[in-house]
């Protein structure tokens, strides 16, 4: 064996480095993928499960909710008349104002006028008042342990008011629309 063939104590130490190097990095990027995609999975679950975030189609909530807007909801039990509820309709998720809960009288006049309990309801976000698309004879009384919801867009709005939605149980209710995420110019809390 000749000795000039053997590496010298310099390109030893190169190559321990580079193995040891070799060795933090595959540790690092295990480590960095590891997290990114339980940061993913977490961010997954507390969307379906506490902040669903949804698209806004058709305009039956206009002038309020604008198509192709996203929008954050909040599940919630604490629901409150005038709060903007996403429910869910067959296979899909509708979004309508609450306007009065179990046991509540709503009572809907020809000219689109709503009164809740005797009380006229005070609807600065309904810019054209209308009875709409309704079938049912008022006053109405809400059955226990649902919601009734209408759109804000009452001429097309098809909602608690025709007997093809009705009433929303407890149990339908996705969550309550709490900010505007998209587009970015009008980003904020919804009224």
């Amino acid at each position: 064996m000749n000795f000039s063939d053997l590496p010298n104590s310099a390109e030893v130490e190169k190559e321990l480095k580079r193995e040891k190097y070799k060795l933090r990095y595959k540790k690092t990027l295990k480590s960095t993928v590891f997290a990114l995609i339980t940061a993913s999975a977490a961010a997954v679950l507390i969307a379906t499960l506490w902040l669903p975030v949804l698209q806004i189609f058709g305009s039956s909530m206009t002038p309020t909710l604008q198509e192709g807007e996203v929008v954050l909801s909040v599940k919630t039990d604490n629901l409150e008349p005038g709060d903007i509820v996403a429910f869910y309709y067959g296979n899909k998720v509708l979004i309508k104002r609450y306007i009065a809960g179990p046991g509540s009288w709503v009572n809907i006049l020809e000219d689109g006028t709503v009164f809740v309990d005797d009380a006229l309801l005070v609807e600065p976000y309904v810019s054209e008042r209308s009875l709409g698309i309704c079938d049912l004879e008022f006053p109405y009384q809400v059955p226990e342990d649902t919601y009734f919801l209408v759109g804000d867009h009452r001429s097309t709005s098809v909602d608690s008011r025709h007997s093809s939605v009705g009433c929303i149980s407890e149990d339908q209710i996705v969550g309550k629309i709490v900010y505007r995420v998209w587009p970015f110019e009008v980003f904020g809390t919804i009224e």
